[in-house]
């Protein structure tokens, strides 16, 4: 297995040393309508929008719900990881390559929050360690916001959205 400190490893080298795949496009649920784009580029930056937790195959990854309720801490966690997987095949199918993110600058997780649930960065700290994880700390750092909304779309647990600095 190669060593995930290494910089010389590709950051599809790390995801496939942990075991982890990049799921296809999103499959919206039928008769839904997603009239934007996923990654928006702009000079040296991209623009990704809110994405969900994945499965392998492109559909919602469950379980559905509120976080604190119907979802657990760690169900929660789970799928902000998840949800970093999407956001990472949709910037792969955007850049062409996963090396041309020069750096993490913002991300904004939303967590669909049950009444009372307060532990938010817990649930989005999925997204963050494995960000960190694959991109060090100094390509992987990132500004980010935790919030917990009353609603998400699809009724999914998680939803993220960032902004990277790309190698043009």
């Amino acid at each position: 297995m190669p060593n995930l400190q290494n910089s010389r490893d590709t950051i599809e080298e790390k995801l496939k040393a942990m075991g982890l795949v990049l799921p296809p496009p999103v499959k919206a649920p039928a008769g839904v309508k997603l009239p934007f784009s996923w990654v928006r580029i702009w000079g040296n930056r991209a623009f990704i929008s809110g994405h969900p937790p994945q499965n392998p195959d492109g559909t919602l990854a469950g379980p559905l719900g509120k976080v604190g309720a119907e979802v657990t801490l760690a169900e929660g966690y789970q799928a902000a990881k998840l949800t970093a997987l999407s956001i990472l095949a949709d910037l792969k199918r955007s850049l062409g390559n996963l090396e041309r993110v020069k750096a993490w600058l913002r991300v904004f997780g939303m967590v669909n929050a049950a009444p009372g649930f307060t532990q938010l960065p817990a649930v989005i700290n999925g997204f963050s360690d494995l960000i960190l994880e694959l991109y060090g700390p100094d390509r992987g750092d990132h500004a980010r916001s935790a919030v917990g909304l009353a609603e998400l779309p699809f009724n999914i647990p998680v939803e993220i959205e960032a902004e990277v600095e790309i190698i043009p």
